[in-house]
């Protein structure tokens, strides 16, 4: 890509670039260029189209409590959790106001 076109391209995005910042950005543009040539020489035609680089399934466990384990963070049902809570507003536990 000449200068020239990228000029016009620069204006077109409404980009001010200086003397210095286009030849550089030319060289760099031709490489790209020359790079998107060579991937247009590959068959691609037995590919199926992706949605997303990385086609993996979800890898987290289901989100379901264990209530076999009796650690800190799990010591009985959500009803006895609630039963030992302060205050509370039916299926709410109640704090004072923050702010």
């Amino acid at each position: 890509m000449d200068v020239n076109e990228l000029k016009t391209t620069a204006s077109l995005a409404r980009l001010a670039l200086e003397e210095g910042e286009l030849n550089k950005l030319s060289g760099m543009v031709d490489q790209m260029l020359d790079y998107f040539s060579i991937m247009m020489e590959i068959d691609v035609d037995h590919l199926l189209p992706t949605t997303h680089a990385l086609q993996k399934e979800n890898i987290v466990r289901a989100d379901e409590p264990d209530f076999s384990k009796k650690s800190p963070e799990n010591r009985g049902t959500p009803d006895e959790l609630l039963d030992r809570a302060p205050e509370r507003e039916e299926r709410f536990i109640t704090i004072p106001n923050v702010l």
